[in-house]
C-alpha cells in the first residue's frame, strides 16, 4: 500500500475534505516523490499553519495522525522527521524471549557481545528523543535456543532514564526483562522488514549470506519518555511474528 493511499479514503468522504487531510496528503506526496527522504525535517506546526492558512490545532492533528501511522517521527525539542522504516505492524505482542523458549520446553541462554556507552547519532537521537551531544548505551546480545543462535538483539538505551544499564549482566537476565522492571513499558512501536543481513550478522546467526532474515525494529516508552530502540534480527526460517521457532 502506498503512503498516499492512507488518506485517499478520507479524501473520498467529502467533496471538500477537511484541511488537516489536505495537509496529510501534501506531506505524503512529498515523501512518495522522494523530495523528503528519511530523516528529512518536515515543516513545523507554525509553518504549516501559515502555508495552509489553518489553525495550529489543525496542523498539529495532521502531524500527529501521520506519526501514529508510522510515517513521521516526532522528537520533542527537535521537530518532526520522516520516519526511517519501510513497513510497520502494531500487532506484535512484546514478550521476553527467554520466557517464550522456556515455555516450549527448550533451553535459552545468551551471549553478551557488547555493552558500552556511545556517542549518539542523528538517527538514534531522533528515535530516543535526545540531543545530538548526549551519550546512549548500546548492548548487543545473541540469544540461543537449544544451543542454536535464534536472534541477535542490538539495543540503544536512554542513559538518563536507565542509568545503571551498563552494570547489568545480560547472560543472566535479558535486556527486556531488566527494562520492564526499572522502566515499565507504557507504549511501543514496531517496524518489520525482510532483509539480507550483513556478513557479520550472518556469521553470528550461522546462516548463509543469501538466507533471508526477519528484522523487527522496536521503540519502547515508559511514563518518562522513550526508553530504548531495539533491532532484533533472526533467521527467516526460525522466526515468525509473535514467536521464535527452532526447526
Amino acid at each position: 500500500m502506498s503512503i498516499s493511499s492512507l488518506t485517499k479514503s478520507e479524501l473520498s468522504k467529502s467533496e471538500k475534505p477537511a484541511k488537516y487531510i489536505i495537509i496529510k496528503q501534501h506531506i505524503c506526496q512529498k515523501i512518495e516523490s522522494g523530495q523528503w527522504p528519511q530523516h528529512h525535517k518536515v515543516p513545523s506546526e507554525n509553518a504549516l499553519t501559515q502555508q495552509f492558512n489553518v489553525s495550529r490545532m489543525t496542523a498539529r492533528r495532521a502531524l500527529q495522525e501521520l506519526t501514529e501511522q508510522g510515517i513521521l517521527v516526532r522528537s520533542q525539542g527537535s521537530g518532526t522527521f520522516v520516519a526511517t522504516f519501510k513497513s510497520q505492524s502494531s500487532l506484535l505482542k512484546i514478550r521476553n524471549i527467554s520466557d517464550e523458549i522456556n515455555e516450549r520446553g527448550h533451553k535459552h541462554h545468551a551471549q553478551q557481545l557488547m555493552l558500552k556507552s556511545i556517542a549518539v547519532t542523528q538517527e538514534i537521537a531522533i528515535l530516543l528523543n535526545l540531543k545530538n551531544n548526549e551519550d546512549v548505551f548500546l548492548s548487543q546480545v545473541l540469544h540461543f535456543e537449544n544451543d542454536q543462535p535464534i536472534q541477535l538483539e542490538q539495543r540503544y538505551v536512554n542513559a538518563v532514564l536507565v542509568p545503571e544499564y551498563l552494570l547489568q549482566d545480560f547472560t543472566t537476565i535479558t535486556p527486556h526483562e531488566y527494562l520492564s522492571a526499572v522502566a515499565p513499558l507504557t507504549e511501543a512501536t514496531h517496524e518489520i522488514e525482510a532483509i539480507l543481513a550483513s556478513s557479520d550478522i550472518c556469521q553470528l546467526l550461522t546462516i548463509n549470506q543469501s538466507a533471508p532474515c526477519l528484522q523487527v525494529k522496536r521503540r519502547t516508552w515508559s511514563s518518562k519518555g522513550v526508553v530504548s530502540f531495539a533491532i532484533l534480527t533472526a533467521p527467516g526460517n526460525k522466526y515468525r511474528l509473535g514467536n521464535h521457532l527452532i526447526v
